[in-house]
């Protein structure tokens, strides 16, 4: 079957088309079909070897985490009336995605629900999941208000919308006029760029003189701890971006000197049985038309290099899914 590999470790250029025998679905687990492939920053970090302290991985490896498509056999012990021929996402970990077929264990497969594309569905695997965890974490709630840091990514357009529907007021920070005027369509009450020196001000100014009552960090850096000033005395920070090169590095002792209480991407490390169940909740907003994956682009298996670049440059708004 057709694959495309890391080979070494580097530039989106490693990445290569190649050939790999098909899987076989053992016990507890199901063969699918794969139509599209979440492509997340951490892909390209991966392959990069960016992130060895955290995750080990060497090549050669197919990367690409989390899949929709088609169950095209079970293993030893699946119930093959409920998933054989259904349509599912599916989280594999960190690697096996960027392949015409990928083995998954049946505790992580969620159906699509009718209507709902694969490149969506896919667009959610890692990114709705996360959002949803977020503000369950946070315990947004209607009526507070709420600063999205990085709100035209993937996962910022997915919280800007979940939000929205929350009953929140949602202010969202972006770079560039093209990604406020996307942040604007999916509902945010105000949007402000980050490119102004002046945008912290220009932010408190939306959010009022209080703050934000919850501010969802998804940048790090310098941006991110310009944006823990904007979090009102009493609410919640999530410091779980970091594109930037680092989280937020958040005063702990102001943080509790003002009673905010700081959330980091350790809050919302799932099993597997709570991401199959948020995927499901992701998958059934989008069914129900509260949230549109915003796919900025899509590219076939054999250009996945150029998938990565995309998301490197920055290029596309929201997510990037590669298809099969």
């Amino acid at each position: 079957m057709r694959v495309t590999q890391v080979r070494v470790f580097g530039g989106p250029e490693v990445l290569v088309p190649a050939e790999a025998p098909e899987p076989v679905a053992g016990r507890g687990q199901v063969l699918v079909d794969v139509a599209a492939v979440d492509t997340i920053f951490l892909d390209t970090q991966l392959r990069a070897g960016r992130a060895g302290q955290w995750f080990p991985l060497q090549p050669p490896f197919v990367p690409g985490g989390g899949i929709a498509g088609t169950v095209r056999a079970v293993g030893p012990g699946v119930d093959a009336a409920r998933w054989l021929g259904r349509r599912v996402v599916a989280s594999l970990g960190l690697t096996g995605g960027y392949a015409e077929r990928a083995v998954a264990g049946v505790a992580s497969l969620v159906p699509v629900p009718d209507g709902l594309a694969f490149t969506d569905a896919a667009a959610l695997v890692h990114d709705g999941v996360t959002a949803t965890a977020l503000l369950d974490a946070t315990e947004l709630k209607p009526g507070e208000s709420v600063l999205i840091v990085g709100a035209s990514g993937g996962m910022g357009t997915v919280l800007v919308q979940l939000a929205r529907a929350a009953g929140a007021r949602v202010v969202g920070t972006v770079r560039g006029a093209r990604k406020a005027a996307l942040v604007r369509e999916l509902g945010a009450d105000a949007v402000v760029d980050t490119a102004a020196p002046d945008w912290v001000g220009r932010a408190r100014e939306a959010l009022g003189p209080a703050g934000a009552d919850v501010v969802l960090d998804g940048v790090g850096g310098q941006v991110g701890l310009a944006a823990f000033a904007l979090v009102a005395d009493g609410g919640r920070f999530s410091a779980h971006g970091a594109p930037t090169g680092d989280f937020a590095r958040v005063d702990t002792a102001e943080a509790e000197r003002r009673g905010v209480r700081v959330l980091g991407i350790g809050d919302v490390q799932l099993s597997e049985a709570d991401h199959a169940r948020l995927a499901g909740r992701a998958l059934d907003a989008a069914a129900a038309g509260l949230v549109r994956p915003v796919v900025g682009g899509t590219f076939p298996l054999e250009r996945a290099a150029q998938a990565h670049a995309a998301i490197e440059d920055r290029s596309l708004l929201g997510k990037v899914v590669v298809t099969v």
